[in-house]
């Protein structure tokens, strides 16, 4: 199948029993959030569509009709469909065991950007960035990092994030399979065992931060980033099942603006991890001299919810004096 293709759709559109419709393939392996590469087509689908087939000419069944983009409830121009081959895997899932299983290696992942792959060495954008690790996981135990870049899964080159998910998802649970990282300017295998992708995420609360003397808030001033930190007492960092960071009391300006807030933990600054207050200041010093780099990224834990998850405590990862780069769990 290539892009371009004619294909017909067959539904009961609005209760028109047995409507056809024509149109092409518009590309392939669109990715809508879920699991599934959809195949995206301009062929009239609506209402009463949903299940039926998306045929080629040759007769051949090649997706099932599943959704469409929409701002007015009807058709727009773009529909979607389930890859006829995607349809079978989870079919031959329900014979056999009754419910569909998938895998999950229990990292939070975004795209690696142009600016991204430039400030850490990589050379083009690839990849998936990991923005955080579950404590106990399996990406854990086989030593990834937050900050980390994910470029091979199984064998199988990682062009962009969505990648990942469809090939973890894809792999049977139990099974070890090898990785490639991007760490500090080096690629690095690893091996990693697969588990299975639960129902619903579990994410432990953590305390909110503890309450700082104002009248050394007033003192401070905030540094180029327009941030004011302090150091974590070893219990703290022991109680977050991390190594090293700083913790946010003030954040402005470009912190501000990427999504950094108050109580927000800092581990890593671009392939820096952050060892204390002052590694932190030593950073922003450097930059005041040199400027802000394009593509600085800071790891950080945020106090509150977290978009992404709907959890507390949760690591991400942010491009300073840029947008928070949006994450998703594998």
């Amino acid at each position: 199948m290539r892009a371009g293709e004619w294909v017909l759709a067959i539904g009961s559109p609005f209760g028109l029993d047995n409507s056809v419709t024509a149109g092409i393939v518009s590309a392939k392996g669109r990715d809508t959030g879920d699991y599934l590469p959809f195949i995206q087509t301009d062929v009239a689908v609506n209402p009463g569509n949903s299940g039926g087939p998306l045929i080629n000419l040759r007769g051949e069944v090649i997706g099932i009709n599943s959704q469409i983009y929409s701002r007015s409830g009807g058709y727009m121009g773009i529909s979607f469909a389930i890859p006829i081959d995607e349809a079978l895997r989870v079919t031959e899932q329900l014979k056999t065991s009754g419910r569909v299983t998938r895998g999950r290696i229990a990292v939070a992942i975004g795209d690696v950007t142009k600016e991204v792959a430039d400030s850490l060495g990589l050379g083009r954008a690839r990849g998936a960035l990991v923005g955080s690790v579950e404590p106990g996981g399996p990406a854990e135990k086989a030593g990834i990092e937050p900050g980390d870049i994910i470029l091979k899964f199984n064998g199988r080159e990682i062009e962009k994030a969505s990648d990942l998910p469809r090939m973890v998802g894809d792999t049977k649970p139990g099974t070890r399979v090898p990785m490639q990282l991007w760490r500090k300017g080096a690629t690095r295998d690893v091996s990693i065992t697969v588990t299975e992708l639960e129902p619903e995420s579990r994410a432990k609360a953590r305390n909110a931060p503890s309450q700082k003397d104002e009248s050394s808030t007033q003192a401070a001033k905030p540094n180029a980033l327009g941030l004011i930190v302090n150091d974590i007492p070893d219990a703290r960092l022991k109680e977050l099942k991390v190594k090293s960071g700083v913790e946010v009391e003030v954040s402005d300006g470009p912190a501000m603006r990427a999504g950094i807030r108050p109580g927000d933990i800092i581990l890593r600054l671009g392939d820096t991890d952050v060892t204390g207050a002052r590694s932190s200041m030593t950073w922003s010093r450097v930059w005041t001299r040199t400027a802000l780099p394009p593509c600085s990224c800071a790891a950080a834990m945020h106090a509150g919810p977290d978009a992404a998850s709907g959890s507390h405590g949760s690591p991400l990862t942010v491009r300073l004096a840029a947008a928070c780069v949006v994450q998703q769990d594998v």
